[in-house]
């Protein structure tokens, strides 16, 4: 390890040095400030909004609850990894379409939500739904959209089986 690298963390499936880091900064700083990885957002940073929501070891964490030099030997997946530069993933293409999507700061936080929901339950219920994002704050939808977007991401699953 060089001087100015004090660790290195998975992210995206990349490893990534964290230089100039103080060990107590939370993984929402470091991946946005550090990285340069701004999909996660800040909002509240006291894990009650869900807007820096990613994924740790395959389980949605608040990365602004997560100190960074605690995730050193952790698989970390943000909004930016979950989708290719070229194209939105089928749950981003239902937020568009459904009219989820409004001023944008809970989206990033909710995209990972519901994948990681999907990926977890191919066909979640209703309730099954509105637990997996109830982690996660939007002052502007009123939740419809969102839900209405997953809806739309099950059924186009389904009829690409």
């Amino acid at each position: 390890m060089s001087a100015n690298e004090f660790y290195s963390l998975q992210v995206n499936g990349k490893n990534m040095p964290v230089q100039d880091s103080w060990i107590g900064e939370s993984l929402l700083y470091v991946l946005r400030e550090r990285l340069g990885l701004p999909g996660t957002k800040g909002a509240c940073e006291q894990g009650e909004c869900g807007s820096c929501t990613v994924l740790m070891d395959g389980d949605a964490v608040c990365a602004c609850l997560v100190m960074a030099a605690t995730a050193v030997n952790s698989e970390i997946t943000t909004v930016e990894g979950i989708t290719s530069e070229s194209a939105l993933t089928d749950v981003q293409q239902s937020f568009v379409e459904e009219g989820a999507v409004q001023c944008g700061f809970c989206t990033p936080g909710l995209i990972v939500a519901v994948h990681h929901l999907l990926e977890k339950n191919p066909s979640p219920s209703e309730l099954e739904v509105k637990e997996a994002i109830s982690g996660n704050i939007c002052r502007c939808t009123g939740y419809g959209r969102v839900f209405a977007a997953v809806e739309a991401t099950i059924r186009s699953r389904n009829e690409v089986k």
